[in-house]
């Protein structure tokens, strides 16, 4: 199993094994063409995209306009990412989300609370810092829905 790609660096020196494997094997190929195998084999649906999400800069667990789920509060939601701010030179995203359906975040059966745009403070794994009281994240993005990752 080879060591996950996150940058464009990372992207470029799979596409050089790419290309000295298809040599090797009597069917060399351009580079380009090993670029956008490599940006088949991430998801990408070709080279430019992959290019524009990959960095050399600290991983982003998500970009503008995303569709994302997730948790919060141990509520689970849909929604999108309206906005995104780096905070501490990558260690923590604070990040907005409108959410499709307001998500009630209360746990008493007698009174409600709901929210729709909520702001949180996340790092690169989507998972906030701060907890509720039992110990559960306030804010957990488990998926990217719109394909684009």
């Amino acid at each position: 199993m080879s060591p996950p790609i996150n940058t464009r660096e990372q992207a470029k020196a799979r596409a050089r094994e790419i290309r000295a494997v298809e040599t090797l094997a009597g069917h060399p190929i351009s580079h380009s063409a090993a670029l956008e195998r490599v940006a088949a084999e991430l998801g990408y649906r070709d080279w430019n995209t992959a290019s524009a999400r990959l960095s050399n800069l600290p991983e982003v667990p998500v970009q503008v306009g995303d569709r994302v789920s997730g948790l919060y509060l141990k509520k689970p939601f849909e929604g999108v990412v309206i906005a995104v701010r780096d905070m501490g030179g990558g260690s923590a995203f604070e990040v907005t989300l409108h959410f499709d359906e307001p998500v009630d975040v209360v746990e008493f059966e007698s009174f409600s609370a709901y929210r729709q745009r909520v702001k949180a403070t996340i790092s690169a794994d989507g998972s906030s810092w701060s907890k509720t009281s039992d110990g559960h994240p306030h804010m957990r993005l488990l998926s990217v829905l719109n394909g684009i990752v």
